[in-house]
């Protein structure tokens, strides 16, 4: 009869066990998605295909195409800021892809590319011999670095948006091209962390610093919590990036 009781009340407590930690996950997971950061009206506008460009869902992304033409090299896979749609990056993407890039933009689970580091992989392998570079927006950009310090030999470079290689995903020892992204504005990166990290990067790094740009507006999704008020515009700043990287694409040529 002891034994019964027993057994009784252990069920009990598996049973309220397992309910509590359906709660915290189901609490978490309500958490994330309330806490991300949409696209604006004008990314969700971006991810629509048209005479330009072809906008593809794809298992692990979104694909940006040029219509009726070749891609030009280097293909571009970008990984998105922590917690941030990634169709919030689809203004830049399709204007990468209008100048004819295919651009690949990752699909994170839970918004956060700490958990999906190795996206790469599948774009990658839709086109084994041709030319890619990987870069990423904040954590998307660290997670990236992080890929490229394991994949180096897939890849002809990365580029940062406010961002940084951090010690796991230091390149200094490898022979890529790398591009460093910043805005004067920015309230949101660890500026002291970025300056040591310099480290990190190929001695030939390139540096480009944006007068009155902020963390947010390297996206499209509005202000992001701790962040200052930018002093340029999104379409402002977004052509700065895309002039940052068209000239850094030339360097890769040579």
């Amino acid at each position: 009869m002891k034994t019964a009781k027993r057994m009784s009340r252990w069920k009990k407590v598996l049973i309220w066990t397992s309910v509590i930690v359906v709660v915290l996950v189901a609490g978490g997971f309500a958490y994330l998605a309330s806490a991300t950061y949409s696209p604006s009206r004008q990314a969700e506008a971006a991810m629509q295909s048209d005479a330009k460009v072809t906008v593809t869902e794809i298992k692990q992304g979104f694909r940006f195409e040029p219509q009726g033409a070749e891609a030009v090299g280097p293909n571009i896979i970008f990984y998105p800021g922590g917690l941030v749609d990634p169709a919030s990056y689809s203004p830049l993407a399709r204007t990468l892809a209008e100048q004819g890039h295919r651009v690949y933009i990752a699909k994170m689970p839970l918004n956060l590319a700490i958990f999906g580091q190795n996206k790469a992989d599948s774009f990658i392998a839709e086109h084994p011999d041709e030319a890619y570079v990987i870069g990423g927006h904040s954590l998307g950009g660290a997670f990236a670095s992080r890929y490229a310090a394991d994949h180096s030999d897939k890849l002809e470079g990365i580029f940062y948006l406010a961002s940084y290689a951090d010690d796991g995903g230091s390149l200094s020892a490898t022979g890529l091209s790398a591009l460093q992204i910043t805005g004067t504005a920015d309230g949101v990166l660890n500026w002291e962390e970025w300056e040591k990290t310099k480290a990190n990067l190929p001695a030939d790094t390139a540096f480009i610093s944006i007068d009155g740009g902020n963390h947010g507006q390297f996206g499209s999704y509005g202000m992001q919590k701790g962040d200052n008020a930018p002093e340029i515009t999104e379409d402002e700043q977004l052509q700065n990036v895309v002039q940052a990287l068209d000239e850094w694409f030339i360097t890769l040529s040579k």
